[in-house]
């Protein structure tokens, strides 16, 4: 067989392992978070549309989002032990960890995890802004933290400073990509975080995303980085058939972090950043419509939308959050789809 191929047995491979091993995890992580009543509570700052609509889901496990990290962190461990063990046979080329393509998502990955997790706990405990743990401006605060050592990684470091133009081509900005990294994960992290709000929205669109990223990945030749993508991939598939409606538990914060950071510098890591509202596109429409609700309140006294984010105001306009969910997911499909096509079409 040729390289090709065997690059392409190594990401299924990959995509399928991720996928049995979160399977087989699942069921003890759930009883896990139900025995030490690591659940929900829905906090006394949101809304009254809000509260009528979600009241019911107080009491499911929360911090489902390990599943998804903590499968990677294992896959990738099985597999490097698995090519150490494989010298001179293929499986010596099964490994997917290299410090050139994936320690940086994955150090990301985990350390905002953390972060996330500490804020799972606080809401859990009853700790923060009216018992619902940190605030949004200071999850925004450790966004940009971390996006700020993510900028100063790739900038003095890896000596990047290059962003790709779909059709127009490659442009060095100096220093200007410092604060034009910094926006990206930010942006991306927050959008994550808010549109984890519906049983499966966030981990199907994060899927399609990743899907996407993984494809670009692999066509640029980042052999590992596809691997790593097709890893969370795996993972977020098993997570997906118990977070579907009703779900068995939710992603948290400690995934929605961990997973919207990771996106965000797998985004830098192959240049298409400026592809992430088509490849991203239901994470920034939910990001946006909070936005522009926040911002009409303030300027206009008045808002824009029932509730947001958005998928609540269609929960408020009647659709079942089921109906709303599939229908993301579909237009997820699509402007992802098109992401590729104009990735095909504009960088080569």
């Amino acid at each position: 067989m040729d390289d090709l191929t065997l690059q392409i047995i190594r990401l299924i491979i990959t995509v399928v392992a991720s996928f049995l091993v979160a399977l087989f995890f699942t069921p003890l992580l759930g009883n896990f978070l139900r025995r030490h009543k690591l659940v929900k509570k829905i906090s006394r700052s949101n809304v009254p549309i809000f509260m009528r609509l979600h009241k019911k889901k107080e009491g499911t496990p929360t911090m489902g989002g390990i599943l998804v990290w903590g499968t990677v962190v294992i896959v990738m461990i099985i597999f490097n032990l698995i090519s150490r063990l494989g010298q001179g046979t293929y499986l010596e080329n099964i490994n997917f960890f290299s410090r050139a393509e994936t320690l940086l998502p994955l150090g990301s990955m985990l350390v905002c995890a953390f972060l996330g997790m500490i804020d799972d706990v606080l809401g859990i405990l009853g700790i923060g802004v009216r018992g619902g743990g940190l605030r949004v401006r200071e999850k925004i605060i450790l966004y940009t933290m971390v996006a700020s050592f993510g900028a100063w990684w790739f900038y003095y470091k890896l000596e990047w400073d290059l962003i790709s133009l779909p059709f127009l081509g490659n442009f060095y900005i100096g220093l200007w990509y410092l604060p034009v990294f910094i926006f990206v994960i930010v942006a991306t992290t927050f959008s994550t975080n808010e549109t984890d709000g519906l049983d499966g929205l966030a981990s199907g669109v994060l899927m399609i995303a990743f899907i996407a990223l993984g494809i670009i990945a692999f066509i640029q030749g980042r052999m590992d980085l596809a691997a790593f993508c097709g890893a969370i991939i795996g993972a977020l598939l098993a997570f997906l058939w118990y977070n579907i409606y009703p779900a068995m538990f939710f992603m948290g914060d400690t995934g929605s972090m961990g997973l919207g950071v990771t996106l965000g510098i797998i985004a830098m890591l192959t240049n298409t950043a400026l592809l992430l509202p088509f490849i991203a596109f239901i994470l920034v429409l939910e990001s946006s419509s909070v936005i522009l609700q926040v911002s009409s309140k303030k300027i206009f006294g008045r808002k824009i939308f029932l509730s947001t984010p958005i998928h609540h105001h269609f929960e408020a306009k009647g659709w079942h959050e089921s109906k709303v969910t599939m229908r993301f997911w579909i237009l997820a499909g699509v402007m992802a789809s098109i992401g590729l096509i104009i990735y095909l079409l504009g960088y080569h």
